[in-house]
Formats: structure tokens, C-alpha cells, sequence
């Protein structure tokens, strides 16, 4: 596969079941994609749910415990062997050629080593969402920010964000990178166990000479929280 689109999971079925059907509709004519649930020991039977209704169209990936974000998607990744990983939110409904923009995007600029959407608010479909926007830096004191959101304050999208562009870092809410890229630098760090990890690779990778974009053409929706 070309593609390996992977959506950690734990204990997100109402999730799985609301935004599994429009992420399928939006590969299936993409033949080198393939779309992969790595659970972090569910209790909730997201895993059977899957296997039942699901079964043709995503692989599951069943680790032994809640490894947390990192170490959920270190586990699995390493038994993918993709061009590219996909790391995409459970609770992110994707639009209908999220996929094939940043794909071709990525096909045709080498240099970039990540990348990430627009991604707008699921409740305010007019407004960035707070984890990601239209991508990420960071200050001098080392506080995160993205283009469109400053600590607690979202602006509404008005398009004022809509150039590619290189940021700090992506969202790993919605994040494509190459997996050379991913392994290279040493992968996620385990010792974030939840939240920033994603900057922490993304300033690795720009470390070594990697880029980071944002591609606003490509567009999903994040509930958050």
C-alpha cells in the first residue's frame, strides 16, 4: 500500500459508527489506501462492531493494553509498511477529497516530510478547531499556537488561511507523513503519553531539515475535547 489511513482507537464506537462510512466513501477509488483501526484494548466492543459491519473494508490492529497516542501508534504502525501513515483522529469526519489532495500534494513536493489539513470545528463548521487550525508553531517561551487559534480564542474561517504554507507543526488530530520521515527521527516519544507528542516529532523532523506544510485545500472537521 501506498497509503495506511490509521485511526487509534479506545473505547470510540459512537465515533467509529458516525465517521467510519463517510472516511470509507472517500477512498474507494483510491486502490493503494488502506484504512486500519489499531485499538487500544476497547471495552466497549468498537472491535467487534468493526469485524461485524466492517470487516472487508478496515484492517484492526488489536494491541494488548491502552498504550496511550503514542505508544498506541508506535505499536501498530510498525506492523504497516506503507509509503505513507495517515494518523487521523477517531472523532474527525472527513470531507470528499481530503485524502487525494494531500496524497497528490505529497507526491508532488518530496521535500515536505508532513503535512496536515484545514481542520475546522465539527459543532461550528465556519470556525477552525482548536487542535490544529491551519497549522501549528510555537513562541519563544515554547507555547503552541496554530493560524487560527491563539491559547483559547477561535477565529471563524473566512479564508484568510487558505495558502499552503510550512508551520512548525501538524495536528497529529490529522497528520500524513512519510514513514521513512516517521521512523527516521525516532517516532513518536512514549513519554507523551497523550497531548504533544505531535510537536515533539515535528520539531525533531524540522531539526533535521525536514518541512512541515499545511494544505488548506484539503479539509476535515474535529469534534475535540
Amino acid at each position: 500500500m501506498s497509503v495506511s489511513v490509521v485511526i487509534l482507537n479506545w473505547n470510540g464506537k459512537e465515533y467509529l459508527e458516525k465517521f467510519l462510512p463517510p472516511l470509507i466513501e472517500s477512498v474507494k477509488d483510491m486502490p493503494n489506501v488502506e484504512l486500519v483501526v489499531a485499538d487500544n484494548d476497547s471495552s466497549d466492543d468498537s472491535v467487534g462492531f468493526i469485524a461485524k459491519n466492517f470487516s472487508e473494508k478496515v484492517k484492526i490492529i488489536n494491541l494488548d493494553k491502552n498504550w496511550g497516542f503514542a505508544g498506541g501508534y508506535n505499536r501498530a504502525l510498525k506492523q504497516l509498511n506503507s509509503e505513507y501513515f495517515v494518523l487521523l483522529n477517531s472523532d474527525v469526519e472527513v470531507s470528499k477529497d481530503w485524502l487525494k489532495i494531500l496524497y497528490a500534494y505529497m507526491q508532488a513536493n518530496p521535500s515536505v516530510s508532513a503535512c496536515q489539513p484545514k481542520i475546522l470545528s465539527f459543532q461550528r463548521r465556519n470556525y477552525f478547531d482548536y487542535a490544529g487550525a491551519a497549522g501549528g508553531f510555537i513562541d519563544k517561551y515554547g507555547y503552541p499556537f496554530c493560524r487560527g487559534r491563539i491559547f483559547g480564542d477561535i477565529e471563524e474561517d473566512k479564508g484568510q488561511y487558505d495558502d499552503i504554507r510550512d508551520v512548525f507543526w501538524a495536528s497529529g488530530a490529522c497528520m500524513m507523513i512519510r514513514s521513512e520521515a516517521y521512523w527516521s527521527v525516532g517516532a513518536l516519544d512514549e513519554t507523551f503519553f497523550a497531548h504533544m507528542e505531535e510537536i515533539d516529532l515535528c520539531w525533531r523532523l524540522k531539526s533535521r531539515g525536514h518541512r512541515v506544510v499545511c494544505n488548506p485545500k484539503s479539509v476535515v472537521y474535529h469534534i475535540g475535547g
